[in-house]
C-alpha cells in the first residue's frame, strides 16, 4: 500500500510542516515503504507467542512504602519565602483572593 500525495499533504498540514514538492514525493515513497513493512510483520504467525508487557525481565527497584514521622511544621516552613506558620503563602494566580 502506498500513500498518495494528497494523503502526505494532509498529514503535513495537520503536523504544521511546510514541505517542498520533492519532500512530499520522497515522504510518500518512504511512508509507503514503512506501511508495507508493517503489513509484512502482520503476516507473521504469532499464535504460540505469549504477549509481553516488556521485552526485558524487570523488577521493582522502589523501596518499601513504610509510614514514618513527617517534618515538624517549623522545619518545613523554614525555607519558605512567605508562610503563616501552617501554610505556604503564594501570590493569587486567578485574581485577588
Amino acid at each position: 500500500m502506498s500513500l498518495s500525495r494528497a494523503e502526505v499533504e494532509k498529514v503535513s498540514l495537520l503536523a504544521r510542516l511546510s514541505l517542498s514538492e520533492a519532500e512530499i514525493d520522497q515522504l510518500a515513497r518512504q511512508l509507503g515503504e514503512v506501511i508495507e513493512y508493517i503489513a509484512l510483520l502482520g503476516e507473521v504467525d504469532t499464535t504460540h507467542v505469549a504477549p509481553l508487557a516488556h521485552p526485558l525481565e524487570l523488577q521493582n527497584v522502589f523501596r518499601d512504602d513504610c509510614p514514618c514521622d513527617s517534618l515538624p511544621c517549623e522545619q518545613a516552613m523554614a525555607n519558605a519565602p512567605a508562610h503563616d506558620g501552617q501554610c505556604y503563602l503564594v501570590p493569587a494566580v486567578l485574581g485577588d483572593a
